[in-house]
């Protein structure tokens, strides 16, 4: 029989339990590391700067010569109101969450539980990995793995680049990895910032043909109405904002020749934000972003291009049906002066 001297402890057992830390903590960041959105990753190109997550490929900043152009999310905690998100597989709302696809009734969980309605997808929290990492660019992947309120498989690509000219130029791209056939739609969801002034004192130039009606409670679609020339949303001239509120979704849109269209927000200052989008996004939803805190209130213009309407998965309006191994792509970008 061997007795233990003086509770020493033998070398086995010292390597066991320094082997028995090193499994726990392998690939564990020290807490001083840890970021509440992963990996913040910074991109530069003449006048141009921003910053990407690994949480949800979230644009935190944009700026051009230090000013910033998007309002940006609390350092730490999860994204704030959405802002600078990257939304799919559906855009805006789902009323009650329930849809039906291919004969199938399927039920998303209720994320805007006290209007009762699914909202902006399933990407925006999910971890992405990035597969290319440059100095002006960064190409994120996540794959959306088959749920009971999407039972999908999508691997979802965004590619943000910056350019000295262009500004922040992003595509998604949504490959369905599944046998069945997904129902898709995607948008932006930043905040623009035109200048150091309240919201109130910017002016947005935008052209739309027409407008949908939504429900006051909890903003779902109610049928559409014609924009017409000197009503409150004719915006095709440069107007002030005024205390007007918006949260709106908008289609017939005007284009130029090259099919972008193009929202534009200007400062009394002479400071200035725009942002075009191509032809997959026939859809514009424009929120002056008012809320009951006075910190958040109206600080940004969210203007969000989408490829399909709020509610489409009900009505079926403009969403893409991706079929196995098809890929869809949307574009936008955001540039300032």
């Amino acid at each position: 029989m061997t007795d233990s001297t003086d509770g020493a402890e033998s070398p086995a057992s010292r390597k066991s339990t320094k082997s028995a830390e090193s499994t726990r903590t392998a690939g564990i960041p020290s807490p001083a590391l840890v970021r509440d959105r992963g990996d913040l990753l910074t991109l530069s190109a003449g006048p141009y700067s921003a910053e990407i997550s690994t949480v949800g490929a979230i644009v935190e900043s944009l700026t051009i010569g230090g000013r910033d152009l998007l309002v940006r999310n609390p350092e730490q905690g999860p994204m704030a109101f959405y802002r600078g998100a990257i939304v799919a597989p559906w855009p805006n709302r789902i009323g009650d969450g329930l849809y039906t696809w291919d004969g199938q009734e399927i039920q998303a969980p209720l994320t805007e539980v006290e209007r009762g309605n699914a909202l902006h997808g399933l990407i925006s929290f999910q971890a992405f990995t990035p597969a290319t990492v440059g100095d002006d660019e960064v190409i994120l992947r996540t794959e959306l793995y088959p749920s009971p309120g999407y039972p999908f498989h999508l691997l979802v690509t965004v590619h943000h680049s910056l350019d000295p000219e262009e500004g922040l130029i992003t595509t998604v791209t949504a490959r369905n990895l599944g046998t069945q056939d997904a129902p898709y739609g995607v948008c932006p969801h930043p905040y623009l910032v035109a200048g150091p002034e309240n919201l109130d004192e910017w002016s947005l130039q935008v052209q739309t043909g027409t407008v949908l009606t939504v429900t006051e409670d909890r903003l779902l679609p109610t049928g559409t109405a014609p924009v017409e020339p000197g009503s409150e949303f004719d915006f095709s001239a440069p107007r002030r904002i005024g205390t007007l509120f918006i949260d709106h979704a908008f289609t017939d849109l005007a284009r130029d020749e090259e099919g972008q269209l193009l929202v534009r927000v200007t400062a009394p200052g002479g400071t200035g934000v725009e942002m075009c989008a191509g032809p997959e996004c026939g859809w514009l939803q424009i929120h002056t972003g008012d809320r009951p805190e006075p910190e958040n209130h109206r600080r940004g213009l969210a203007v969000e291009p989408m490829t399909c309407p709020p509610d489409a998965f009900r009505s079926g309006t403009d969403v893409v049906r991706l079929r196995p191994q098809a890929e869809h792509s949307a574009s936008w970008a955001i540039r300032g002066w």
